[in-house]
Parts: structure tokens; C-alpha cells; sequence
């Protein structure tokens, strides 16, 4: 497994690391926690280092499993979030958000827990969870994370975006105005806006791109078909008809990329690679088949210039593809799996 460093903090990552997310919050399936630090250990075994979760998986979930899963390992990097409250009495209404608190009064006892759960004394990347700009521009907050920073507390600090809440404008102000080391964003080939323009400002800065969702959300695995119906609990049931046929088609359209050596999931991670600014892919891991395909992924040949020329002129005309228009273009998946 290669590793590359997160801007200028010295904190080396693995090429592909692991998002936590998916053994810790349920919508990706359920885990027991002896399912899920088998899973964790079975990716540390295959070269995996970099582990990204939050306070807000699983409410605490997330960071606990890793403690389990890793003690006091030094040559497991973790990174994790901050910034909602998860400590205050509060009632979950669908996707609703729950409150931030960027006082350095609430960061200070976030990471204090953080750290506790995590069983560690300092915090390898931290990172500023869905922030908008009234965090972004607030001195005060900052000037407490350099503080972090200067006391060794947390050894790099980053931001962790959108989509949808706090995404665009904010990733573009805080890589051109604030000493963020890294920022976490979901880009890949079939999702490229508004990564291109991360990529293009966080490397104008010296910031690296840690990207997440880069098989936009399973699509790029190249398993899906038109027909294809998701768990009860899978989130991908909220999606439209028109977001698979339209996928399925894209993901046609770009399978000259996978080759004897390299499998399309493969190769979805490594045109990702393929840009410098990029320190690290976090691809949704469910099982161990993903682990040990996904691993593997440095061991591969990297996409060529031709290659990554070849997926930017189909970006550019849409894929070529006509997008569908059937009556059940906007229905959800979940109601068609139904009936």
C-alpha cells in the first residue's frame, strides 16, 4: 500500500483508507461490533492506515469500534469530526440536521471525548464536520485549532463537506483563507462538480483532497443493472429510477478503463489518484471481497493521461448518453422494490 501526506502536516495516509461510516450508522446494513472489528482488522492486515469516522457515527459508535479494533496502534491514522452537538437532548425528525456548536468551549469537550472513545491521546486529522461559513470565519474558533495543533493534541486539521449542507462556497473560501491541511469531499467520475473545482483551489493552496463516495455511491463497482433492487435498509433506496438507468448507462460508457490488471472499482479509485492534490480514496466498504479488491487498488496500474483525457471529453458531453424520461424516472427506488 503507497501512502501520501496530507498537505504540509507531515501526517501520512494510505492511499486508500476506510470510512467508518458504513459498519457505524445503519445505512449501509447492520453490524454487530464483532462483525465490525473483524472487518476493520481484515483491512489493516490487507495495508490499510487510514481510518476516517466522526463523533456523530453512530453517536460515538464509529470512534469506540476503532479503540476496539486498534488500541493504541501507531501505525493506525484515524481522523475524525466535530461540530454537532451530539450531547444535548435532541429529536431526530427524517434527514433533518441537528445543531452545530463551534464554541471552543464545546470543541474542547467534543475532542475530550473523542479522545476517550478513541483511547488515544492525540487525533491524527480533525476535522470540521459540515461547516458553514459562520465557522469557517470565526477567529476565535481557529485561532483554538491552532492552538490544538501547537500543543500536539491533534496533528492535522481539515474540513469535511456537504453535499447539499455547507459544500460549494464554503470549500472554496476555506482552502483559499484558512490553513486547512486537507479537505474531505465526495468526487468521482460520474460526480465531478464541485470536486474539479476543490482540486483546482486546494492545489493552488497546498491542500490536499481526501475523497469519498468514489464509486458514486456503488455505481462504479460496475454491479449494478436497470433491475437491481437495494435492501430495506440500504440508503440507495431513496434514490430515483432515473439516478440507475442514467448511472448504469455512464458506467457503460466508461469500461474501457477496466483491464485485465485492474477491476472498473479499481480503476475508479485510480482515476481518482491520478490527480496529485488527492492524499487519499475512501470507498464504502461492506464486507471483506470490497477490503481485499479495494487494497489492492496501489497494486494496480494507474490510469494513463490518455486514460483520464478520454473520461474528461465524456464529462464534457454527458456521457453521451440520453438521460431517461420514463414514467418512473422520479419515483423511488423503495417504492418500485415494492410495487
Amino acid at each position: 500500500m503507497k501512502t501520501r501526506t496530507l498537505g504540509s502536516s507531515g501526517v501520512e495516509v494510505s492511499e486508500v483508507g476506510f470510512g467508518v461510516w458504513t459498519l457505524a450508522t445503519g445505512w449501509w446494513g447492520e453490524y454487530t461490533d464483532d462483525e465490525a472489528v473483524a472487518l476493520l482488522r481484515h483491512a489493516r492486515d490487507r495495508g490499510i492506515t487510514f481510518y476516517d469516522t466522526a463523533d456523530t457515527y453512530g453517536e460515538g459508535r464509529g470512534e469506540s469500534l476503532l479503540q476496539k479494533a486498534f488500541g493504541k496502534d501507531d501505525d493506525v491514522v484515524i481522523g475524525t469530526k466535530f461540530g454537532y452537538d451530539i450531547y444535548s437532548p435532541w429529536e431526530r425528525k427524517g434527514h433533518v440536521e441537528r445543531p452545530h456548536d463551534w464554541t471552543p468551549a464545546f470543541v474542547k469537550y467534543a475532542l475530550e471525548q473523542s479522545l476517550r472513545r478513541l483511547g488515544r491521546d492525540q487525533i491524527d486529522f480533525y476535522q470540521l464536520h459540515n461547516p458553514r461559513m459562520d465557522a469557517l470565519q470565526d477567529d476565535t474558533l481557529w485561532e483554538y485549532l491552532d492552538g490544538l495543533l501547537q500543543a500536539g493534541t491533534v496533528r492535522s486539521i481539515g474540513v469535511a463537506l456537504g453535499p447539499a449542507i455547507g459544500w460549494r462556497d464554503e470549500g472554496v473560501w476555506v482552502a483559499n483563507n484558512r490553513p486547512v491541511h486537507a479537505m474531505q469531499v465526495i468526487h468521482n467520475l460520474l460526480e465531478q462538480q464541485p470536486g474539479r473545482e476543490f482540486i483546482a483551489n486546494a492545489t493552488a493552496n497546498g491542500v490536499s483532497i481526501v475523497a469519498r463516495v468514489p464509486h458514486s455511491s456503488g455505481m462504479l463497482e460496475g454491479r449494478y443493472t436497470t433491475e437491481t433492487v437495494f435492501a430495506e435498509n440500504d440508503h440507495r433506496r431513496h434514490r430515483t429510477k432515473g439516478w440507475l438507468v442514467d448511472g448504469v448507462q455512464k458506467v457503460e460508457a466508461v469500461r474501457f478503463l477496466e483491464t485485465p490488471e485492474r477491476t472498473l472499482g479499481q480503476s475508479a479509485m485510480q482515476w481518482l489518484l491520478h490527480e496529485p492534490a488527492v492524499a487519499t480514496v475512501l470507498p464504502n466498504i461492506y464486507d471483506v471481497a470490497q477490503i481485499d479488491e479495494f487494497a489492492a487498488t496501489s497494486e494496480t496500474p494507474p490510469v494513463t493521461d490518455e486514460e483520464f483525457a478520454r473520461v474528461e471529453a465524456l464529462w464534457e458531453t454527458g456521457f453521451d448518453i440520453e438521460p431517461y424520461a420514463g414514467d418512473d424516472a422520479t419515483v423511488l427506488l423503495g417504492e418500485l422494490a415494492r410495487g
